[in-house]
């Protein structure tokens, strides 16, 4: 009886996990994503107007890593406050025939600007920096590149890395040196 009983809970535990909302578009939605013209030049001057970094958000239909990462990573309430709270995020469709501007003035269809690019996975994430040359790509211009689904941590720490602009040689800290401290201390933290 008990493991019945665990059973139907377990069950009921993943049917309680909320499904990613999915636009007209058949990309999945989140709150903080922007709606915007995907004039890159426009939405990078908009992200700096709110103090926000400007990040793009690659992905396409059906993208089984899309949706985990929106059902398990990005509903994490701190994950997604401090992304909202940080950074002006733009969706792109990998496979996408609506247009977008990037920085070098290319207008495109989405799908042409990743081929462009190089963009071959989804989720891929592209951190942009708070001023691009007016003759640099998004993927030139790029100071962090996340390609593929990662853990909240993995997720979070990237994140913080690129707003705390760890990424300039005078802080001195590459990413994966970072993430491998984050880790450490979170487990000191667990282990107290």
């Amino acid at each position: 009886m008990k493991r019945i009983l665990a059973f139907m809970i377990a069950c009921l535990a993943a049917g309680a996990v909320a499904a990613a909302e999915l636009g007209d578009d058949g990309l999945h939605k989140a709150p903080w994503m922007r709606d915007t013209f995907k004039d890159l030049r426009e939405d990078l001057e908009e992200a700096s107007k709110d103090g926000k970094r400007l990040v793009l958000f690659i992905e396409q239909q059906g993208c089984i890593y899309c949706k985990k990462m929106h059902e398990e990573v990005f509903l994490q309430p701190d994950l997604a406050a401090y992304i909202e709270e940080n950074f002006f995020v733009v969706q792109l469709d990998l496979h996408g025939s609506a247009t977008a501007v990037d920085f070098d003035g290319d207008e495109s269809e989405q799908r042409s600007l990743m081929r462009k690019w190089g963009i071959l996975f989804t989720p891929t994430l592209v951190f942009l920096p708070g001023e691009v040359p007016e003759d640099a790509t998004a993927i030139e211009a790029a100071v962090a590149v996340m390609p593929s689904a990662f853990s909240k941590a993995t997720t979070l720490d990237l994140f913080t890395w690129v707003n705390e602009r760890r990424y300039e040689i005078e802080n001195g800290e590459d990413f994966q040196r970072y993430h491998a401290r984050r880790i450490r201390e979170r487990s000191n933290v667990a282990q107290d």
